[in-house]
């Protein structure tokens, strides 16, 4: 009887113990993620992050605030290989980057790209990234939160997956996997007051990323802008009860070009910091910015215009209503 008893127990736990272990998936994904090195001409010492191979174009995925300001960029592969990189696309809003090595390195591993969609609160997930520089190193947990935030970058609202995993500094850029070994997320901060892992680490969602990085320029790649319900509408005296509040503008982006305009005058609201004295963005093209879902008819309704097409652009200016035109030009798009 207890052999029988012992012979259930095993059976049962077997699976479980085996599902728990990450050393085939770590050693699988580990060549698709890279420490990456930065070099400031202003500093000493430079900083380090991470960040993951996601195509065999030598294209990687980092968190904006890693290279932004970086003279130099260097990208440590597992195997001890260094090769420079630059900066392809920053977004500053969404803490997301796009990276290009200078050379492909022969045996390029990349990363699967997943859907953040199915990453729920209660999914496992791990990180593999370089915390205080330690190269490679991974930590396990769940998705304990989503967040939706109201930061426009790219035409999307941003979604951030909060982690119990231990996320720490040189973390930064790196890709959380969920439990088939797909990217859901690049890590981008921690709250910490000591500085150190304290229980909350967010990485951004990576269908958040693939759109605001590897979606091509589109109409929103000249500008990122907060989205105001009815409580900050209400204080900012905002008529429709929400809209866009324009933060920056590119200033050759077809945006730019039609004259809109970005925040002058940094302002702390709950805690939080924005750039006011822009544009309030109420319409694009004829589709209110009221509501959040109105985002995506006005993307399909800005693509299905041909290039010399103009578009208009109902703003809120010192208490004004005004409408700005632009002209659809993609070309200039690619040049930003």
């Amino acid at each position: 009887m207890r052999s029988i008893l012992a012979f259930i127990l095993i059976a049962i736990s077997g699976p479980a113990l085996a599902q728990d272990d990450l050393t085939e998936l770590y050693t699988s994904l580990k060549p698709s993620v890279v420490t990456i090195m930065t070099r400031n001409a202003d500093r000493l010492r430079g900083e380090i992050g991470s960040g993951v191979v996601v195509d065999l174009d030598g294209h990687i995925m980092t968190a904006a605030h890693v290279v932004q300001t970086a003279d130099e960029i260097m990208v440590r592969f597992a195997d001890g290989l260094v090769i420079p990189a630059a900066i392809v696309v920053s977004n500053t809003t969404a803490d997301l980057a796009l990276l290009q090595l200078s050379r492909i390195p022969k045996g390029l591993i990349t990363a699967t790209l997943g859907n953040s969609d199915n990453a729920i609160v209660g999914k496992r997930v791990f990180i593999i990234g370089a915390p205080f520089g330690l190269n490679h190193s991974l930590s396990a947990g769940y998705v304990s939160g989503r967040i939706d935030k109201e930061w426009l970058a790219g035409g999307e609202l941003l979604q951030l997956l909060q982690t119990d995993a231990a996320v720490n500094q040189g973390n930064s850029g790196g890709p959380m996997f969920n439990s088939d070994g797909k990217v859901v997320g690049i890590v981008s901060s921690i709250l910490s007051k000591s500085g150190g892992f304290e229980g909350i680490g967010f990485a951004v969602a990576i269908n958040v990323a693939k759109k605001t990085l590897l979606g091509g320029p589109s109409f929103w790649t000249g500008f990122d802008a907060v989205f105001l319900g009815r409580e900050f509408s209400t204080i900012l005296n905002v008529p429709s009860g929400g809209g866009l509040l324009v933060q920056h503008v590119a200033e050759n982006s077809m945006a730019g070009r039609a004259g809109l305009r970005a925040g002058t005058t940094v302002a702390r609201l709950f805690n939080r910091d924005f750039m006011l004295g822009g544009d309030v963005i109420l319409s694009i093209h004829g589709s209110s910015c009221s509501q959040p879902h109105d985002f995506s008819r006005i993307r399909q309704d800005l693509e299905q215009l041909r290039d010399g097409e103009p578009f208009v652009i109902e703003v809120l200016r010192a208490g004004k209503r005004i409408e700005l035109t632009g002209v659809v030009d993609r070309a200039a798009l690619r040049s930003l």
